[in-house]
């Protein structure tokens, strides 16, 4: 099969992901805007904080990509391990 006879999908051109990012970036400011209308029946104090969940959020992702990497130090096998 030639490249000529391939499928071009949806993410393959540059100007679809770039909208889809964009939507993506619209949709979270709006969530972030919403949080300050929408009435929260909030549990703990630090709750009250403005786009609380946002935040935490971003941080969690964070911390576990952070995690992740260090894990990588611990788990990973060397190339040829299943070759010995």
């Amino acid at each position: 099969m030639s490249v000529q006879d391939q499928k071009e999908h949806f993410f393959d051109k540059p100007e679809n992901v770039k909208r889809v990012l964009r939507g993506f970036y619209v949709i979270c400011f709006i969530l972030v805007i919403a949080d300050f209308i929408v009435h929260r029946h909030i549990g703990f104090s630090w709750e009250k904080i403005p786009a609380f969940y946002a935040i935490y959020g971003f941080i969690a992702c964070v911390v576990l990509v952070v995690l992740a990497k260090e894990m990588r130090k611990v788990v990973m096998r060397k190339e040829d391990y299943y070759d010995e």
